[in-house]
């Protein structure tokens, strides 16, 4: 039987024999990833910073909880998660979450052309442990609240315009967001062991003031055609929104999202498993899955996810190595970077810059295992596309 990519359309305009395999396509379910060096190599030795890169990249620390960002008056958050990168002129900004209760909210780091800091700043305040969240199409950022009837908020990572709350998106234990400009819909994870997957369509694209809330629902397994239903009560007033439809897809515990060419990649850290909706067709399948490689693969606790042009995935692990994974159109799944001395944190918040040359992320908890010691790092090099 022919088996498909596990990045299927990832790569636009790209043939799979630049990637040193064969693209194959047409079955119902995704291949098992094959563990290697990947497209990078092996690791080298621990840096200055702990972190173990492959050879030709660098990593410096932009940011550390408790402490002013360079030169700014801004003192970064605890807890930082999930982020985005956005132009500005000539630059580019990076916004980070703050996954702590009660505070939470999100901080901005502003860069220059060089990838100096020239600037730090507040972007959400007064919210509650806001997990992952996702970037618009007209450069905003959704900030998701990881609690029980949490909010998604609409924030502005220039720190100009107000946050706003948008109840519309739903009331429940929110992960992640990932727009969909073609089907002008946004996905959405929830965190719990119970948890769904759902879309949200505005009635005008571009304002998330109002919509429509579904969850998705398909038969048995882990791979097939979908249909999607809408939640009577996105408040959860009475009903958690999971428990409203019947027949909703259960997922054990969602995590990160990420949207690009018809498909949305979404993870699940309680069975560790990586998913790829197929938004043209309406089909699910396993992306990636760590039994189906007899433990030899080296990503484990998936988390948070980002994709570059080339089609790769990278994907932060929570727990596990402390590593940011790849996974490449032709299958393979290799270790990216390590952090050491830091088993008691897990990686968030995985963004790269405009121009792909620079990965930022964050140890949400550094070597001191508590929410007062994250750490947000740089890494910059030859990356892929």
């Amino acid at each position: 039987m022919e088996r498909r990519s596990f990045l299927r359309g990832a790569v636009i305009g790209t043939s799979a024999a630049a990637f040193g395999g064969t693209l194959w396509r047409g079955a119902a379910h995704a291949a098992p990833a094959q563990p290697g060096a990947g497209p990078y190599g092996a690791l080298g030795a621990a840096d200055a910073n702990g972190l173990r890169l492959p050879s030709g990249f660098t990593s410096r620390v932009i940011a550390r909880s408790g402490q002013k960002v360079g030169s700014t008056a801004y003192t970064w958050h605890n807890a930082p998660d999930g982020g985005a990168c956005y132009a500005d002129g000539t630059g580019w900004i990076y916004v980070s979450n703050s996954e702590i209760n009660p505070s939470g909210g999100a901080g901005a780091v502003r860069f220059s052309s060089t990838g100096a800091i020239t600037g730090a700043y507040r972007i959400l305040s007064s919210t509650r442990q806001n997990c992952a969240g996702g970037k618009t199409p007209w450069n905003t950022w959704l900030s998701c609240e990881e609690v029980d009837r949490g909010y998604v908020y609409e924030t502005d990572p220039w720190g100009v315009k107000a946050a706003v709350r948008r109840d519309a998106m739903g009331r429940f234990k929110h992960e992640a967001a990932a727009a969909d400009p073609v089907r002008r819909t946004v996905y959405l994870t929830e965190d719990t062991t119970d948890g769904c997957f759902y879309r949200f369509t505005p009635t005008t694209w571009g304002d998330l003031s109002a919509g429509r809330l579904e969850v998705l629902k398909m038969g048995s397994g882990t791979s097939g055609p979908v249909t999607w239903a809408t939640v009577p009560d996105p408040s959860g007033a009475s009903t958690a929104t999971r428990n409203q439809v019947s027949g909703a897809k259960r997922f054990t515990g969602g995590e990160g999202c990420y949207y690009a060419d018809d498909t949305c990649w979404f993870t699940t850290k309680g069975d560790n498993r990586v998913w790829q909706y197929n938004a043209a067709a309406q089909t699910i399948e396993l992306a990636y899955d760590d039994s189906l490689v007899n433990g030899t693969a080296p990503l484990t606790g998936v988390d948070n996810v980002t994709g570059t042009s080339s089609g790769d995935l990278f994907v932060a692990e929570d727990g596990g190595n402390m590593e940011i994974c790849v996974i490449t159109p032709d299958d393979m799944v290799a270790s990216f970077l390590r952090i050491d001395g830091q088993s008691g944190s897990e990686i968030t918040g995985p963004a790269f810059s405009p121009d792909g040359r620079r990965l930022y992320f964050s140890s949400q908890r550094g070597t001191s295992g508590s929410s007062s010691g994250g750490i947000t790092y740089e890494v910059t090099g030859p990356f892929r596309g």
